[in-house]
């Protein structure tokens, strides 16, 4: 049965406009995935005696910090010379250039930074965190569709037909397969294989992973770090976008380095730690009362050992 191509009409990027004022949907769906984040990980948080108000913090103060790490992160591995030749550009962030690693990268070093200074312990914060990433990726990348941004290369198939018969083939909602209507070829919609992706490593996290007894503070943020990385490797090699390292895609790249690194560290760390914290039965209240007990201990000990 033909179809007629040439009729789709792209999404709109944007929801409506007043003036000067303008409404884009990836901004609203950016936002929508930080209150969901914030709202889960606050629950969370209560459950863990942690105050419940801290992801609002951490999200009210953060999230300039992470976009300026997103397009910092994009500009160095885009057209670093461009925009140092035209400076004025490195604000255009309505246009795109922001990157996701960056944004992680600025979240982890603001939060292990933060929660320092509230006498908040990081493993288990980045615990609940992760699931928050995962929530607000998800929702982000929804923002990239409607962008008609991180899609995939053209289907490899000798008809428009064809190609549209193997995006509905995969039971694709009709307005995501016109949405994949690119440039006069049908496209991958990267953009959904990474959404769907990081649903199931939510599930798995949050429904295995939160009631497993004896995994460590730590694990479910090493896990986010191992399975959204894995992930993105297979993905990224069919984007049209990546940045570029010489040969290498970059996003390619940090993925290997984050598997090996944050495996490595899972690995060290359970047959170093004495002290194992779990994150099923973690507490904060009996998490502080517990270590002001091995201090004053060590203490004595110390003093003893003086005497």
């Amino acid at each position: 049965m033909y179809f007629d191509h040439d009729s789709i009409v792209p999404p709109n990027p944007i929801i409506f406009s007043f003036g000067p004022l303008t409404l884009r949907w990836y901004g609203l769906l950016i936002v929508t995935g930080v209150f969901l984040a914030v709202f889960v990980s606050g629950r969370e948080c209560k459950k863990k005696g942690i105050d419940p108000e801290l992801p609002i913090e951490l999200a009210g103060i953060g999230m300039p910090i992470c976009i300026i790490g997103a397009r910092l992160y994009f500009i160095l591995f885009n057209n670093l010379g461009y925009y140092l030749q035209n400076p004025g550009r490195i604000f255009a962030i309505t246009e795109g250039g922001l990157a996701i690693h960056g944004g992680i990268i600025a979240a982890f070093l603001f939060g292990r930074w933060y929660l320092k200074r509230k006498n908040v312990p990081f493993l288990p914060m980045l615990d609940i965190a992760s699931v928050g990433f995962f929530i607000g990726q998800m929702l982000g990348r929804f923002g990239n569709f409607m962008n008609q941004e991180a899609f995939g290369r053209a289907i490899n198939a000798p008809t428009l037909d064809a190609q549209r018969e193997f995006l509905t083939g995969l039971f694709i909602p009709e307005f995501i397969v016109n949405g994949m209507f690119i440039r006069g070829s049908y496209h991958h919609p990267t953009f959904l294989y990474e959404v769907l992706w990081n649903t199931v490593g939510l599930l798995i996290a949050v429904f295995i992973l939160r009631r497993l007894s004896k995994l460590l503070v730590g694990e479910i943020a090493a896990f986010y770090a191992i399975w959204y990385s894995a992930g993105r490797f297979f993905i990224e090699a069919l984007r049209t976008d990546s940045l570029m390292l010489g040969p290498f895609r970059v996003a390619q790249v940090i993925s290997v380095a984050t598997v090996v690194a944050v495996s490595g560290f899972v690995v060290a760390r359970r047959k170093k730690e004495k002290e194992m914290v779990f994150y099923a039965t973690f507490n904060l209240v009996a998490y502080n009362k517990e270590k002001l007990r091995r201090e004053k201990k060590a203490q004595k000990l110390k003093k003893k050992g003086r005497a």
